[in-house]
């Protein structure tokens, strides 16, 4: 049977990012990504402020600069007189971490690939599906899979991490239990194309407020990624109704994009995305352990899912590789993660769970249209409390840094530091 130090499971923001920490420290370590590649439409791109410094630190700026992308500056709300409120100046934070990077999710992770490949002891399994736990003695030992053929296998490691998403086989497998948080509204995903006139740089981002919905648009190089946002509970009706009635919705919420709304063919162009907020009360057991999404799946509110995953892996990297080098991670180590990844989660999804209640709830029940006046008070005439929102999304509650192990001279312009 085959073996590793440490399994990760799941080729996203979280997993990669581990998988290049624990290896560049020496250890081990096995990444499974069941798909055959990262090219998936409507994931998560914004790489956030923090994770720009880490990858400075890593020494991999120059590359990661050298990469598609826009840099957002800004988010900004309308206000009911036909202006914009601005809510996170992100080019007021100290440079050069003051932007958040616009780019497609699969060039993150090859990027994170390529660099994790040049460490010996890295391996990257695509099309390898994990199925289930194997335990010994009432502590996990490691992993069952199927390949894209079928052919069935087994991985022994000291410890898995499953970094398999909201939707994670292993933390079900593993009978951990999650608290449930309601939310508001569900996301429907779509393209739309990007006129020539309109690339490059990206000023901000400003969602456009109807009656019970709204729509934002995400840029990429060449088309905007847009999330239409909706009562939760909506999709029968939104599909009853067919593409022509949805066609009509994001022509009255964008009138500026109604020449090109025909690249909606139908609604099969359309991605749904069932939003979760949800916490492990417990993110592990004796040789398993759940970080990012597979512990505390993420509303899109504030768009910091991907941050939050990659500042898991961090921390745990921190903690446990060490302990890995010496082939015994205890439940001690992995409780350690959660304490020091728990407060910061526990931050985020607070923020995120008051956005639906004042921005949210009373949209989708028409008692009003846009954040509510007392923010967009503050935001107006309290410069110095508005001025923390940036920083929070930016950088977050705890930003971690990169441990020493992993650092590298960084080519790119930030310099690798240890100092926010």
């Amino acid at each position: 049977m085959e073996s590793t130090g440490c399994v990760v499971v799941g080729g996203g923001p979280a997993g990669m990012m581990l998988g290049l920490l624990l290896a560049r420290a020496g250890v081990e370590v096995t990444v499974l990504e069941k798909h055959g590649d990262f090219l998936r439409d409507f994931r998560g791109d914004t790489v956030h402020a923090s994770t720009i410094r880490l990858i400075d630190e890593l020494g991999l700026g120059a590359e990661f600069r050298g990469l598609p992308q826009s840099r957002l500056q800004n988010v900004a709300f309308p206000t009911p007189g036909g202006g914009l409120v601005t809510l996170g100046n992100f080019a007021a934070l100290r440079p050069p971490y003051n932007y958040i990077a616009m780019m497609p999710q699969w060039d993150f992770l090859n990027f994170l690939a390529r660099a994790a490949e040049q460490e010996p002891t890295f391996t990257l399994l695509m099309e390898h599906k994990a199925t289930s736990l194997m335990s010994d003695g009432g502590r996990v030992t490691g992993i069952r899979y199927v390949t894209r053929d079928g052919t069935e296998g087994a991985l022994r490691a000291d410890l898995v991490v499953a970094t398999d998403g909201r939707h994670s086989v292993l933390r079900q497998a593993a009978g951990l239990k999650s608290k449930e948080y309601p939310v508001p509204f569900d996301t429907w995903w779509f393209k739309l194309p990007r006129a020539e006139s309109e690339r490059g740089e990206v000023a901000g981002i400003v969602p456009a407020f109807g009656d019970r919905d709204a729509v934002i648009a995400l840029f990429r190089d060449t088309y905007y990624q847009m999330g239409y946002f909706a009562p939760k509970g909506s999709g029968d009706r939104i599909k009853s109704e067919g593409v022509e009635r949805f066609r009509e919705r994001i022509a009255a919420l964008r009138p500026d994009l109604a020449d090109r709304l025909d690249a909606i063919r139908s609604l099969d162009d359309l991605h749904w995305l069932d939003v979760r907020l949800d916490r492990l009360q417990r993110w592990y057991i004796d040789g398993l352990l759940c970080i990012g999404d597979a512990a505390h799946a993420m509303s899109p509110a504030g768009g910091v899912g991907i941050n939050l995953a990659v500042q898991d892996a961090v921390a745990a990297a921190a903690r446990l590789a060490p302990a890995l080098l010496r082939g015994k991670v205890t439940e001690k180590d992995l409780a350690a993660v959660q304490r020091r990844r728990q407060v910061p989660t526990v931050i985020i999804q607070s923020v995120q769970r008051f956005m639906h209640r004042a921005v949210f709830v009373p949209l989708f029940t028409g008692k009003r249209s846009g954040p509510p006046a007392a923010v967009m008070y503050l935001a107006q005439h309290v410069p110095v409390l508005m001025g923390l929102l940036p920083r929070m999304i930016a950088h977050g509650p705890l930003p971690e840094h990169a441990p020493a192990f992993a650092r590298r001279v960084d080519a790119g312009p930030g310099k690798a530091s240890g100092t926010d």
